[in-house]
């Protein structure tokens, strides 16, 4: 099946495609095309905005870069601290494996950020997809972790405020870093 066609199911929320990829290891690979694909949609309309703004390339690409690499890591580390909350406050049976990639495929909604430029539009088209990935993604931690709806929805809202608290610190850290390095020159 073409990924394509996979990333379709994975946003009509068809259960048995989370299922597949749960299962599959070589699906993995597919995650991370999909991650990497709805990184390039936001990047591309990023693109496509700034250009309009009279930004220079070399920011334009330096953010498409840099945003490729923030959604991986991202993805990475939300998948990771869902598996744990997941596994331990609500014994959920799963491996971080499968969480990643079942989150992986529910980002698929998020490829309509590539609309994000067009004024006005653009920005309820991003909202939109961010709300339908949000329900993917619940869909994602239910079945990867084999847990009820309630519980993936807790599990997602925790993993969540760990995640954000995790920016704020490395965020705190950074700017501190960059301020003792400010006044140590």
């Amino acid at each position: 099946m073409a990924l394509s066609e996979q990333m379709i199911r994975a946003s009509r929320l068809d259960i048995a495609l989370y299922e597949e990829v749960e299962r599959d290891l070589n699906q993995t690979s597919n995650a991370v095309t999909v991650v990497v694909i709805t990184a390039v949609a936001a990047g591309i309309s990023g693109l496509i905005s700034g250009a309009m703004r009279g930004a220079g390339a070399g920011v334009l690409i330096g953010g498409l870069i840099g945003g490729i690499i923030a959604a991986l890591i991202g993805w990475l580390l939300w998948s990771g601290i869902v598996y744990v909350v997941g596994t331990t406050l609500f014994r959920g049976t799963a491996t971080w494996g499968e969480v990643l990639r079942t989150v992986g495929f529910a980002q698929s909604p998020n490829v309509l950020r590539i609309f994000g430029f067009i004024p006005i539009l653009g920005g309820l088209i991003t909202l939109v997809a961010g709300i339908w990935t949000i329900v993917t993604t619940i869909i994602a931690v239910r079945q990867s972790l084999d847990i009820g709806t309630g519980a993936a929805i807790v599990t997602a809202v925790i993993g969540g405020i760990v995640y954000f608290l995790v920016f704020l610190v490395i965020g705190a850290v950074l700017g501190l870093g960059g301020l003792l390095m400010g006044a140590v020159s």
